[in-house]
């Protein structure tokens, strides 16, 4: 629920956005009350995992027509979290406590994930495209992509490197 300032009247946010279509994107030049602070309102339609269409609004204290590409900025971090959880690293299964073998740990894991980040961004677009699912998603990451890879390459002794996985360890 959000409150008009102007006219103290509440109304559902998903109302200011009920003409939005689909990959559109729909940004408020006034300002409203959200939980009693003032903020603005932007929002997309997109689809969801299970292709219906569903409206995402977010909510901004500056610049409301930057608000959903940082969102989605911000998603691509959500989305190393989520890769350092449970898709692929499993970080959270480690019992260790002393602060620099956790380090060493986390040091290794974001030089990991950058590699398998810049090996799937290769695959996808020079090797082989991840598949779209019907919503309109890839059916995995981009790192995901990369360490499938490179995994099959480290641990199959008979498959052959075709793009050089080690080249994209290099600062030069």
């Amino acid at each position: 629920m959000v409150k008009n300032p102007r006219t103290g009247k509440t109304i559902k946010a998903s109302w200011l956005f009920c003409n939005v279509m689909l990959n559109q994107i729909k940004v408020l030049d006034r300002i409203y009350y959200v939980n009693d602070q003032l903020c603005y309102l932007s929002a997309s339609k997109i689809k969801n995992k299970n292709g219906a269409p569903e409206l995402q609004i977010v909510i901004s204290f500056k610049r409301p027509q930057d608000a959903i590409s940082s969102y989605r900025e911000r998603w691509q971090i959500e989305s190393m979290f989520r890769a350092f959880k449970t898709s692929g690293f499993n970080l959270e299964q480690t019992h260790l406590s002393d602060i620099n073998r956790l380090e060493k740990l986390f040091a290794l894991a974001i030089i990991a994930f950058v590699w398998a980040y810049k090996v799937g961004l290769f695959l996808h677009y020079n090797i082989k495209e991840i598949r779209m699912l019907k919503h309109g998603h890839r059916a995995k990451s981009f790192v995901k992509h990369g360490l499938e890879y490179i995994a099959t390459i480290l641990l199959n002794a008979h498959s052959q490197d075709k793009i050089g996985i080690f080249d994209f360890l290099s600062c030069t």
